[in-house]
């Protein structure tokens, strides 16, 4: 009989309430660091742009650096849990992430900033894997399907308050510091992380039976890099013959990719079974575009607001919060819906999320300063994807075998990440070729409508999810699920 992932009886006997409870936090918190990193730069960016003298590309790697490895070798991350252990890899991954972040925070020049921003995300691949895995396995029932929302909150949650604390770090310029107190904030915490981590975290050995796929591991890398690289470089070029070759070829290689994936059997990155749980792609490409969007708006918004409006980076990491308040709001209360209207939330959330995108671009077009339309703007934006990406990601999850849940929570970072990765890359160097000949106001407008068609294509994707009931999410039987 397969088990699901929400009906499946844990692999061990789960430990106290309070246990498990600390145990949910040390994860949630790892989890927590890593996503906020994605954004946090974000608001810092035009300070690190003036002290290191970095070009608009070098500013784009030193965020999608971080992001590109992190994508990169998530699904590797995955593995590599199932081989080693999932406590023992969240722990490796937590100390090589903290080590990156004081080498990120001490960074000389943009040139190591980039490096070692590639670092870190190497850290993170090896840790975020492991906190689905560790959750699979140490709650059951209704205690998971909590755990499973707390998860899907941190996961967009991160973002919003990276720009808001992000601003706050900056602006206080502690020491004279800076921009480097948004990567050395992480170095405490995962030293006090990893001191709880090795009293609670279970010391697993991994299962038999898994292998690595170098090869795919590799197609992969070169897949990603010969997207991303073009997007990030082309408008600094002015889009040589080189960047829509290298877009070309990324096509190749994802069709590569795939192809080896149906040949490697028992050593694939992602087991064609974890592909075939319901609903999964469908969800996977609602959350790879609404990432695509969000990151490429959250980007774009604070060099509008700090280079375009002259704002300082508290004045306007401050301005997202009201998107993060009705983020909080919507993704810890949509299980209050009935249960059938679950499957039309979700698009109806991503289309309010892009409604949000729209009167962003249109509140920031013309006044020297936010307006109440822009705060409306953003808390329609954080709400509509706060009601849309918890339920998509248990959506995504709510099929998946125990046994895969290393396998299905690495395919899903990987897509959260390389959305935002692309978001990032698309919108941000959208933005940035724009405003090279254009008013900032122009070139905000173009680049959130964009954000908005990509949030508009996501609800689509979203109509073809299947339904959910109640009685999956907080631990029954599904009718549909595999027996």
């Amino acid at each position: 009989m397969t088990q699901t992932a929400t009906s499946a009886l844990p692999l061990r006997a789960p430990d106290r309430p309070a246990r498990t409870g600390w145990i949910l936090a040390v994860i949630l918190i790892g989890q927590f660091m890593a996503i906020l990193d994605t954004s946090i730069v974000n608001v810092a960016a035009p300070t690190i742009r003036t002290d290191l003298h970095t070009s608009g590309a070098g500013l784009q790697l030193v965020v999608a650096g971080y992001i590109i490895s992190y994508a990169v070798l998530m699904i590797t991350g995955a593995r590599l849990g199932d081989l080693a252990g999932h406590g023992r890899m969240f722990q490796t991954g937590l100390a090589l992430f903290t080590v990156t972040s004081l080498a990120c925070g001490l960074a000389p020049g943009s040139g190591s900033l980039i490096a070692f921003r590639f670092a870190q995300g190497a850290g993170a691949a090896l840790m975020v894997p492991q906190v689905f895995s560790l959750i699979q396995r140490t709650f059951a029932g209704p205690a998971r399907a909590r755990a499973l929302s707390f998860y899907a909150a941190v996961l967009a949650a991160g973002g919003v308050v990276g720009q808001v604390f992000g601003g706050m770090l900056v602006d206080a310029n502690l020491a004279g510091s800076g921009w480097r107190p948004v990567f050395l904030v992480n170095v405490p915490v995962g030293l006090v992380l990893l001191a709880m981590g090795r009293r609670l975290l279970p010391r697993d050995k991994g299962e038999p039976g898994r292998r690595l796929d170098p090869v795919g591991t590799l197609v992969l890398a070169a897949a990603v890099f010969a997207l991303v690289l073009p997007l990030v470089l082309g408008h600094e070029y002015g889009w040589p013959l080189w960047t829509w070759l290298s877009l070309a070829g990324s096509a190749l290689l994802f069709g590569a990719f795939a192809a080896l994936q149906r040949r490697s059997a028992g050593a694939a990155l992602i087991p064609a079974r974890v592909l075939r749980a319901p609903g999964l792609l469908a969800a996977a490409a609602a959350i790879l575009l609404a990432m695509a969007s969000y990151a490429g708006y959250l980007f774009t918004t604070a060099l509008r607001l700090q280079s375009g409006l002259g704002y300082s980076p508290t004045h306007a990491g401050l301005l997202f919060l009201p998107g993060a308040v009705t983020f909080a709001v919507g993704s810890l209360n949509w299980r209050r819906v009935p249960a059938s209207r679950w499957r039309r939330m979700i698009p109806l959330g991503l289309a309010v999320a892009a409604l949000g995108d729209l009167g962003i671009a249109w509140s920031l077009h013309d006044g020297p300063s936010a307006t109440l339309g822009f705060a409306v703007s953003m808390a329609l934006f954080g709400l509509g994807l706060g009601v849309a990406f918890s339920p998509l990601i248990t959506v995504a999850l709510i099929h998946v075998p125990v046994g895969d849940a290393a396998d299905a929570s690495g395919v899903l970072a990987t897509l959260t990440q390389l959305g935002q990765v692309i978001g990032v890359a698309t919108f941000g160097s959208l933005y940035l070729t724009l405003v090279a000949g254009h008013s900032s106001s122009t070139s905000i407008g173009v680049a959130a409508s964009a954000c908005a068609g990509c949030a508009l294509l996501a609800a689509f994707a979203a109509l073809f999810l299947p339904g959910l009931s109640r009685a999956a999410t907080t631990g029954s039987r599904s009718p549909n699920s595999p027996r």
